[in-house]
């Protein structure tokens, strides 16, 4: 995984007009989106296509980039709107238009990671068998794969997802499981010598993975012992493919899909960088430069007018004058007269009746 740092520095530089730094930036990051649009689409021939138009669209925002340390999730939302809209616009197409379209066996991305990458044992099994993943499985196959290998962090896979680091996890458990399904699919069909009952089902398939097969074979490993019994020395997908290279960017990429990235000189180096792949060396052609990008260098970031809050003031505040009392003087009014104490009423020392001193003596008893 490329510095952080020096990331940065490169998009800094590169909205400030620096040509050189964009060169860098995008060749260092040509790969990333090649392995990512690749294997998204399982190697077809629109692969060319999404990647350039992937690179125009970074060059053309780069302005538009909050935070530099940010660039590389940014690249990957990025790669992946544009390889869902053109799985969008193959659906609104007529089914005329797409007749003629034929899948080239050369161009099958995971024959391009085995035979680039040389793998062997469970590591090219498990590169086959992505082959029988679905259109969505691959999308996010293509981002998982890269986090394994150590080229992508969760937050970038989940950023480019649009989903939450929860339901992101949610969603790569349930990959690690269909790919386990189609690993199992792949030893069942590279079995020597094959379960009888397996070679009679696929007695009439054309040797292309598809969703109506691996439902049919898969059916049948749950139900054959031989086939469904798991490999004892299996290992994790992901404990595979921890610190796998990427897989190089063939020339032709390099130096005819993306004319208008390529200067003089960077032309020379894609060509030196293509030979050295084609010997089988297992170098890429991040050497070539992206110069000649877009023609005139990126205009330098118009700072954008911050809006202040402006300050509130405080409204005054309208009291009411307090209603008066019952009995309390309001304005204007003379104060009511003083009253006199009632006068207290009389006890028994004062009554004539209830005088000790004039009560009648009782009778003796």
């Amino acid at each position: 995984m490329l510095d952080e740092r020096r990331i940065r520095g490169w998009v800094e530089a590169a909205r400030a007009g620096d040509r050189q730094a964009l060169d860098d930036l995008l060749a260092a990051h040509l790969p990333l989106v090649y392995n990512i649009v690749g294997r998204a689409l399982d190697g077809h021939p629109d692969v060319d296509d999404v990647v350039q138009d992937t690179m125009l669209r970074v060059v053309r925002s780069l302005a538009e980039l909050r935070d530099p340390a940010g660039f590389r999730s940014w690249l990957v939302a990025i790669a992946m709107h544009r390889i869902r809209d053109r799985a969008r616009a193959r659906q609104a197409a007529p089914a005329s238009a797409l007749d003629g379209e034929h899948a080239d066996p050369g161009a099958d991305f995971a024959g391009l990671t085995v035979l680039r990458l040389g793998l062997e044992g469970q590591r090219r099994e498990v590169a086959e068998a992505t082959r029988w993943l679905d259109a969505g499985d691959r999308e996010l196959l293509a981002l998982w794969w890269l986090e394994v290998a150590g080229s992508l962090t969760r937050p970038d896979l989940a950023k480019a997802l649009g989903l939450t680091r929860q339901h992101t996890a949610v969603r790569v458990q349930r990959l690690k499981e269909r790919l386990e399904v189609a690993r199992s699919l792949v030893r069942a069909l590279a079995a020597e010598p094959r379960c009888s009952e397996l070679a009679g089902l696929t007695e009439g398939w054309d040797g292309r993975p598809g969703s109506v097969w691996r439902k049919r074979i898969a059916r049948h490993l749950r139900g054959c012992p031989r086939c469904g019994e798991a490999a004892p020395d299996t290992v994790p997908a992901e404990r595979l493919l921890v610190g796998l290279a990427l897989v190089p960017v063939p020339a032709a990429l390099a130096l005819h899909a993306l004319p208008g990235l390529l200067g003089g000189g960077a032309a020379h180096a894609a060509t030196a960088a293509a030979a050295t792949t084609a010997t089988g060396t297992g170098s890429t052609a991040t050497g070539a430069t992206v110069s000649g990008a877009m023609g005139p260098a990126p205009r330098r970031p118009v700072p954008r007018r911050v809006l202040r809050p402006r300050p509130v003031r405080p409204r005054p505040v309208r009291r009411r004058p307090a209603r008066p009392r019952a009995g309390w003087p309001g304005p204007g009014r003379p104060p009511p007269a003083s009253r006199t104490p009632p006068p207290l009423r009389a006890g028994p020392a004062s009554c004539s009746r209830c005088s000790p001193s004039r009560r009648s003596p009782r009778p003796p008893v």
